[in-house]
């Protein structure tokens, strides 16, 4: 465990690579609240030893690919070591095609750590200058332009943020959108020239998966804790029954994940009037009510998965070629470390996961609104018909979930060959973590939506106090969106909300009454 695991990343000030394993808090301290990054005297050594090497090999012309060979199926090219730097320009300028919108602002930022992460470990034969460069990129808030579209697993995206490093491409800087050589002048720097293999290295690898990967992950995790707590204000007022939560019950089945889920609920609603006199209101609930301990367990294995595989991938060096010592010389091994793979089909697995919850959530807010079953105001206003109240955010709930559902077919089953049949095999993982990172934040603004109308739907029930935790999730929303008694602008509602999912605010909130969410 890092020194940093147990902090929230907005506590996080600094992230030190070299001596301990990054983390994926670490990579939220990075990417979303700007912490610095520096470099211990480990990562340093490691860096220029690696460079000594390669170098040392450049000088004996041996054949090496991306070195002294061409690129791609241009692997038969011999190239002379005078023309070493040239080769390593060329691949970063005809490399960087990904097209489209730019990429957001803590997207690019994760990628330029995972740069730095996995050409630290000392197997790529880059320069300390040229890390250090990317370093100061993240840490003097000089934002590459990367286009977002058109990755087959890695390569134009990275390209595009070496540009930048060679004072090329384009770059924000204190709110102006520069030339790279402009955005370094400005701020007190020089562009590189990037030496043999620099390029290959910067532009190789899983940094732009993984760096979608973990910021993906991160989201989910928040998203399915908070969960527990929206389905639970959702069965309380709902007047759900809570022997459905029943440990005994939930001991036959064999799935650690389901249990923790099953108690986080009971202990969410303990002390709740309302569950308290409605446990027998029913023989049993619908299943989006008495079926959230198995569906939010299951959701939370998939991505427990996810977390220990991405974690070895930043534990990794994902470059090809490696450039591995043997005592005083070493050798240049080719291979197929760059395939993106294990993340990817973790990325595609979930989205499958998180358009499940975002499925049983959209049910219950349906529920919440809906006075055939939920025995509350119609859209949950007190004079419905001339108001509206909530019954379009459930429509916005529906859409997104169809924007999931669509993004949630797994992209790494695809494949279209390349590089003239020399890459046969293409992962397409860039889009299978792409797309997790957007499916996360639209379950966001689901559960966002739910909470909104838990609270609401809390409100009727004036004459039953709600649990001490639901109660204080109701209060803290209420701080901030008042209940709805005639038809309102909803949209920057749900932003707030959304906004204190996305910060973690909700899951504090509750963890600091009843202790951790089990996860």
């Amino acid at each position: 465990m890092t020194k940093n695991e147990n902090l929230h990343p907005k506590d996080i000030k600094e992230v030190i690579l070299g001596d301990q394993e990054l983390s994926i808090h670490e990579v939220i301290a990075v990417a979303r609240y700007s912490a610095q990054v520096t470099f211990t005297e480990t990562y340093c050594n490691r860096v220029k030893t690696s460079r000594e090497l390669i170098e040392k090999f450049l000088q004996e012309e041996r054949a090496i690919y991306g070195v002294t060979t061409g690129f791609g199926s241009n692997v038969t090219k011999v190239i002379s070591k005078d023309d070493a730097e040239i080769l390593q320009r060329n691949i970063v300028r005809s490399h960087a095609v990904s097209v489209g919108d730019p990429l957001e602002k803590e997207v690019v930022r994760a990628i330029q750590l995972m740069i730095l992460n996995q050409l630290g470990h000392g197997f790529s034969g880059v320069s300390l200058a040229v890390l250090e460069l990317m370093a100061e990129l993240l840490n003097r808030d000089i934002l590459p332009v990367v286009p977002g579209d058109g990755s087959v697993a890695y390569l134009a995206p990275e390209a595009h943020i070496a540009l930048v490093l060679m004072g090329e491409g384009t770059a924000w800087y204190n709110g102006d959108l520069l030339s790279g050589c402009e955005a370094l002048e400005r701020a007190g720097l020089e562009p590189v020239v990037l030496g043999c293999k620099e390029g290959l290295a910067l532009l190789s690898g899983t940094t732009s998966v993984t760096a979608f990967a973990a910021l993906a992950l991160y989201n989910a995790i928040q998203a399915v804790k908070t969960a527990d707590i929206s389905g639970a204000m959702s069965f309380e007022s709902l007047k759900g029954t809570i022997k459905a939560f029943d440990p005994r019950l939930h001991s036959l089945k064999k799935h650690e994940e389901q249990s923790k889920t099953a108690r986080n609920l009971a202990r969410i609603l303990h002390g709740s009037e309302i569950v308290e006199k409605y446990q027998d209101y029913r023989l049993q609930d619908a299943l989006s009510l008495r079926s959230i301990p198995q569906v939010h367990g299951a959701v939370k294995k998939v991505m427990k998965n996810a977390l220990e595989n991405l974690v070895n991938e930043m534990q990794s060096t994902s470059d090809n070629p490696i450039i591995w010592p043997e005592g005083n010389d070493g050798i240049a091994l080719m291979g197929g470390n760059f395939d993106s793979s294990f993340v990817g089909m973790d990325a595609d697995s979930m989205c499958i996961a998180m358009a499940n919850l975002a499925k049983i959530a959209e049910r219950r807010i349906d529920r919440l609104v809906n006075y055939h079953v939920s025995e509350l105001p119609s859209f949950l206003v007190a004079n419905p018909g001339l108001n509206n109240g909530y019954m379009i955010p459930q429509y916005t709930a529906a859409g997104l979930l169809n924007e999931i559902r669509v993004l949630s077919h797994p992209a790494t089953v695809d494949n279209v060959s390349t590089c003239a049949n020399q890459e046969d095999v293409v992962s397409f993982a860039y889009f299978a973590a792409k797309k997790a990172y957007q499916v996360s934040k639209k379950l966001q603004y689901i559960l966002a939506i739910e909470l909104m109308l838990g609270a609401q739907a809390l409100d009727f029930h004036e004459s039953l106090s709600p649990s001490p935790v639901t109660g204080k999730v109701h209060q803290f929303i209420r701080a901030k969106v008042p209940t709805v008694k005639e038809d309102r602008f909803f949209h920057p509602d749900i932003e707030i909300i959304y906004q204190h999912i996305l910060e973690g605010e909700i899951v504090t909130l509750v963890e600091e009454l009843i202790g951790e969410i089990e996860y």
